[in-house]
């Protein structure tokens, strides 16, 4: 089998490359004290959208900065008790997906919530407000001016914030509420179980937005932050435009680490399943153990040798009976 990263072996043992900044908990328990203070005024629409067994809405609500954010809710007409519910996360560029893709969970009597991110496919608002390239790059959004600034921050705390309000429904078994994901999604799905430590579950199929120094040190760096059919992060660009020397790359990556989900894994309380290609070169696999090797908690990763960033057979199977043994 040809590599593209480590061995397994030492995949197994990796911690990852990006720094944790001194004051990461503190950083992002005042995030959390912001979403906190924000009144979602959340808003419930019904789509036009109508299968038998199912209603469909258009979910909007208030998220940090004053953004109106937007996640499709589809919930079953009928289940005898309150119901499990699952968060849904999308990958880099996309949006919520067809109604159609999140029926199999409402037929097996789940609530689902899945967000549009701000500033990507979707019907969320991207408020804006700071300097430099907003072209492609999210990932360095808000970066020259400080964490504060960095976009990812506030998605971060826009998935926290859906999970708090499925969990509040009257309908919904709050200790039954699951995270899933892939890519982006995957990532942000790690970071809702991390920041809302109610998850019960989290699914995350090759996450991104893991130990971002690593995979810009690998040759992978060209296509996984700088092709804009991927996630469009042109971290080379960012070098190029703000510190084309690389003076203050350090900074740089520490900065990065604010957002960087590994740094995040220790504090999951629920249950993981990673879902890993290990040709994966647009998520190097190295990122992605750096975050599964800091959860704490149970944890499994379903290994692919000889899959990349791509359809993984079955996977979406072992996913739905992940979620649905809650």
């Amino acid at each position: 089998m040809p590599l593209v990263d480590m061995p397994l072996a030492q995949l197994q043992q990796y911690q990852g490359r990006t720094p944790r900044p001194e004051d990461f908990d503190a950083f992002w328990d005042r995030s959390l004290a912001e979403m906190r203070s924000v009144d979602p005024e959340p808003e419930l629409l019904p789509a036009p959208f109508k299968v038998d067994f199912a209603e469909c809405f258009d979910l909007f609500f208030t998220g940090v900065r004053g953004a109106r954010i937007h996640a499709k809710l589809v919930r079953p007409k009928k289940f005898p008790k309150r119901a499990p519910a699952v968060v849904r996360f999308h990958g880099y560029s996309s949006n919520s997906g067809d109604w159609i893709g999140h029926l199999p969970l409402a037929a097996a009597g789940f609530v689902i919530a899945a967000l549009d991110c701000r500033g990507q496919g979707g019907l969320s608002e991207d408020v804006g407000g700071v300097k430099g390239n907003t072209l492609h790059a999210h990932i360095v959004r808000g970066l020259y001016e400080g964490p504060e600034k960095l976009l990812f921050r506030d998605i971060f705390l826009d998935v926290v914030q859906l999970a708090g309000i499925v969990m509040a429904m009257p309908e919904v078994d709050a200790e039954r509420v699951a995270a899933e994901g892939g890519s982006q999604g995957g990532g942000l799905s790690l970071a809702c179980a991390a920041l809302e430590p109610r998850i019960c579950r989290a699914a995350a199929t090759y996450p991104l937005l893991c130990d971002y120094q690593r995979a810009w040190e690998m040759d992978v760096a060209k296509d996984a932050y700088q092709r804009s059919d991927f996630w469009k992060k042109e971290l080379r660009t960012f070098f190029r435009r703000f510190d084309p020397t690389h003076e203050h790359i350090a900074k740089w990556f520490r900065r990065l680490g604010y957002i960087d989900v590994q740094h995040l894994a220790a504090r999951i309380q629920g249950e993981v399943l990673m879902v890993t290609g290990l040709m994966d070169s647009i998520s190097p696999p190295s990122s992605q153990f750096a975050a599964y090797n800091k959860i704490t908690r149970k944890k499994n990763i379903l290994i692919y040798p000889d899959h990349g960033h791509e359809i993984l057979p079955r996977r979406l199977d072992h996913v739905f009976e992940f979620l649905c043994s809650i």
